[in-house]
């Protein structure tokens, strides 16, 4: 029970004692108070009626005796008058025959009031000539009693309902900051730090209110200052500490990224292949500061070149590439010669006419991200065959070649539902020692059997509008997977921006996890963050959506480069599972490890389970278990 209807029930129970108490009294008060009227009233009555008789009473046969006792009894307030001589012989007598009351029987039972007779000798001269007896009738009493009753008790009703009411209102009025400090709570629990303004005006609440935001606002800076040292870990984490480029993961992050764009972009691998021969002479600081020149002239050369985007990598030792986006095949032969003359400019520096060579790619969509790095490797290798510092740009047409093969493809694989469903990379949960989830993976096979690439796959099937269809039957695949393993674990399934978007496949879920409400809490959505961070909005809003279903949701390959903790905390994901580079090396790597740290206090103020993916070694699983994390897999 609330604490307004516990004070409502205890103060209209006080109320109801006070009103009771005071209406008892106020009755039996006018009963007494009638009930001696009636005596008075008699008496005065008897004695009245003996002085009007006394003058005729002489002669006892006179009929004015009995016309003036019948004109006091005809007021209808007495019961019976008679009068009797000096004998005690009743000369005449006047009653009321009992007839139908209107005050019920149990209410006389329950105030009786009784008959009242009083007399009065009446002198003839200085003789008795008689007595007159009066007594009077209750009935009236009663009758007025009964009213004043019925009209205290439902003026009293009245005024204890009016008297209820306001005491509701005003009782709500004073508790609603309560209620708000109660709302306050389940928002700070729930990763929102607002605070109550205005504050109330009740001394004790407002003092609590006061607690309660600074509660807020101290939680609220603990998460900006731990986004802000994740943020600065991610930064240096993903950047090479000799040369300040980005390194080999930020790379493939932002390949993997450039699936969901449809923008041109360009691969350009340039390795040091002179470096093994110059390590000799120098020692490892000459080596770094060769690296820091390599990277220098490589940012001097693609200022030149006019791209929508262009990143600079360092993935070890002699190797470094860039990622252009918005090129064309004339643009990115710019920007290969911009970047063999930077070349040709370090070799002259340190006295090595051919110190590196370049290989190009263009980025097709259709491929892989180890497909693409392994085409510009290719073009690197041709390059070689050029000539000192020379380049090669290998541009692929085969896109458009199997386009229409890709279509046909997709097209069956899918209305037949021609595909494997595996679960893969089962999260352990650190806390109860047993899988906590696993992933969703479709296995694709063409007319061959040859292995199909899932990201290619999704992609073809997203751009000819056929993706809603392959998620709605996997999800069904992966509820009939839960239905027959009864084990607790959950299964995060993919979903794409159109399906999102979609209001019919948001219908076709609703009905579908209608007709299985058990196995609504074991499945779970799982969004990249970029993703996510590209459409914010309506993420944010499908997040609810699938938690309004009792669903649950995941954000896979979380880097501070990509979203920002402040970022989840508005989305209120289940669990936040950290982007794989992130977590390997983390037993020896103090920045992994910090970041780590760092996630799993912000995971525990924000009531969001983190987890990591894909740990190789068994020292870096023991160690990221020693965290304290949710999960992690391997």
């Amino acid at each position: 029970m609330t604490l307004s209807k516990q004070l409502l029930a205890l103060i209209a129970a006080l109320f109801l004692m006070i009103f009771g108490l005071n209406f008892v009294i106020s009755v039996n008060n006018l009963r007494n108070y009638l009930q001696t009227e009636s005596e008075i009233h008699a008496q005065d009555t008897a004695t009245s009626l003996g002085l009007s008789l006394s003058p005729y009473i002489a002669d006892q046969q006179d009929p004015i005796l009995e016309t003036l006792a019948k004109a006091i009894f005809d007021r209808g307030y007495y019961k019976e008058i008679k009068l009797l001589n000096v004998e005690g012989k009743v000369l005449f007598s006047f009653g009321q025959a009992p007839g139908a009351s209107p005050v019920p029987a149990w209410f006389k039972q329950l105030l009786p009031l009784t008959a009242v007779a009083a007399e009065s000798e009446i002198n003839d001269g200085w003789s008795i000539g008689g007595v007159i007896e009066v007594s009077t009738s209750p009935e009236y009493a009663y009758l007025k009693l009964f009213q004043q009753a019925r009209d205290a008790f439902i003026y009293s009703l009245l005024a204890f309902a009016l008297s209820v009411g306001l005491l509701f209102w005003v009782l709500r009025y004073i508790l609603l900051p309560l209620k708000r400090i109660n709302q306050l709570a389940l928002k700070i629990g729930g990763g929102d730090f607002e605070v109550i303004e205005p504050l109330p005006w009740t001394t004790e609440v407002r003092n609590v209110a006061k607690s309660m935001n600074a509660m807020s606002r101290k939680i609220a800076n603990v998460i900006k200052n731990l986004n802000a040292r994740l943020e600065a870990l991610g930064k240096k984490l993903h950047q090479d500490a000799v040369t300040g480029l980005e390194q080999k993961n930020s790379f493939e992050t932002a390949v993997k990224k450039l699936f969901m764009e449809n923008v041109n972009a360009f691969v350009f691998l340039v390795k040091l292949d002179g470096l093994a021969s110059i390590s000799k002479e120098l020692d490892d600081q000459a080596i770094d500061q060769l690296f820091q020149d390599c990277a220098a002239l490589m940012k001097q050369a693609v200022s030149t070149v006019n791209a929508d985007d262009i990143t600079l990598y360092h993935f070890f030792g002699a190797e470094f590439a860039a990622l252009a986006k918005g090129l064309d095949i004339i643009k990115a032969e710019q920007m290969a010669k911009a970047l063999s003359l930077a070349m040709a400019q370090l070799g002259h520096q340190y006295h090595k006419p051919d110190i590196a060579h370049i290989g190009v790619t263009a980025f097709n969509p259709l491929s892989t991200p180890a497909d693409t790095l392994a085409a510009a490797a290719e073009a690197y290798e041709q390059a070689k065959l050029i000539g000192a510092n020379s380049y090669y740009i290998r541009v692929s047409d085969e896109r458009a070649k199997t386009t229409a093969d890709w279509k046909a493809l997709v097209f069956d694989v899918i209305e037949s539902q021609r595909y494997r469903l595996n679960l893969v990379s089962p999260t352990l949960s650190f806390s109860y020692d047993s899988i906590l989830m696993a992933d969703a993976f479709m296995q694709i096979s063409d007319a061959t059997g040859n292995s199909v690439p899932v990201g290619t796959f999704i992609a073809v099937a997203e751009k000819f509008e056929k993706i809603i269809d392959l998620d709605k039957a996997v999800i069904d695949n992966v509820l009939t997977l839960l239905a027959s393993h009864d084990d607790g674990r959950a299964i995060a399934v993919n979903v794409s921006v159109r399906t999102i978007k979609s209001v019919e496949f948001r219908n076709w879920l609703v009905h579908r996890l209608a007709q299985a409400p058990l196995l609504s809490g074991r499945l779970m959505f799982g969004f990249s963050c970029y993703a996510v961070a590209k459409e914010l909005s309506l993420f944010k809003e499908f997040i609810s959506f699938v938690h309004s279903l009792g669903a649950k949701v995941l954000l896979k390959r979380f880097e501070t480069l990509s979203m920002s903790i402040e970022t989840a905390k508005d989305l209120k994901p289940d669990y936040i599972r950290i982007a794989r580079g992130l977590g390997n090396g983390v037993s020896h790597d103090q920045a992994k490890q910090a970041f780590v740290e760092n996630m799993k206090e912000a995971g525990e103020l924000l009531d969001i389970g983190i987890l990591a993916e894909n740990i190789y070694s068994d020292d870096d699983f023991k160690f990221i278990k020693a965290i304290g994390i949710a999960g992690a897999s391997r």
